[in-house]
């Protein structure tokens, strides 16, 4: 008999022990280029937390009756049908969101991310485990965008949410809004994030 997986082991899967920004190094193209602000953040990963849940739900659905020698473009058709909704309600009800995250909402339809886990995850497994899967792999990709990009917004514009934190004599590390600082910034979080995973593993093996 198969064992069953949990339902909270799957999710939290997702958010903490395969987070796709941290964990995975996936969807670095987003990562770097949206998270300039907070707000940026949370509105791209919201957008592939839906493809994801959706692609993953009707692929797991569809999973006996794709061939195996079309998979690839079948999913990715799949995904390509749910960025479409995504980027058609941004336009009609955030459409300063959308143009903040431009390209990269169609792009989405190509993220290693999602067409990693239609391919590991929806196509072996069923409908509600995908979904699950979706959900958690959606909430740790925000999550890290979440993170990133306040901590940019903070440190290169004195803001949060667009909403200023110091005073006047602030003087913003410019750096952190560019190239550069994103490249800093995700390297650092890495690296601590490796940093406190090796202490645990240390303190288990005690």
């Amino acid at each position: 008999m198969k064992s069953k997986v949990k339902p909270m082991a799957i999710l939290k899967n997702g958010i903490f022990n395969e987070n796709p920004t941290f964990r995975l190094v996936l969807g670095m193209c987003p990562t770097l280029a949206v998270t300039t602000a907070a707000f940026n953040g949370i509105g791209m990963g919201l957008a592939a937390t839906f493809v994801l849940v959706g692609s993953n739900v009707v692929i797991s659905m569809l999973r006996n009756f794709i061939p195996s020698k079309v998979r690839i473009p079948a999913f990715v058709v799949i995904i390509a049908s749910f960025v479409t909704v995504v980027q058609l309600l941004l336009k009609a009800y955030l459409p300063a969101l959308d143009k903040s995250l431009g390209l990269f909402i169609p792009l989405i339809v190509v993220n290693c991310i999602i067409l990693a886990r239609a391919e590991s995850f929806a196509s072996k497994n069923g409908v509600g485990a995908s979904l699950l899967d979706g959900i958690g792999m959606g909430l740790g990709f925000t999550a890290a965008l979440f993170i990133l990009a306040s901590i940019r917004e903070i440190l290169g514009d004195g803001k949060f949410f667009g909403v200023p934190l110091f005073g006047e004599s602030f003087q913003p590390m410019l750096i952190m809004v560019g190239a550069p600082g994103a490249f800093i910034t995700l390297g650092l979080l890495l690296g601590l994030i490796n940093f406190i995973s090796i202490k645990r593993r240390k303190k288990g093996a005690r």
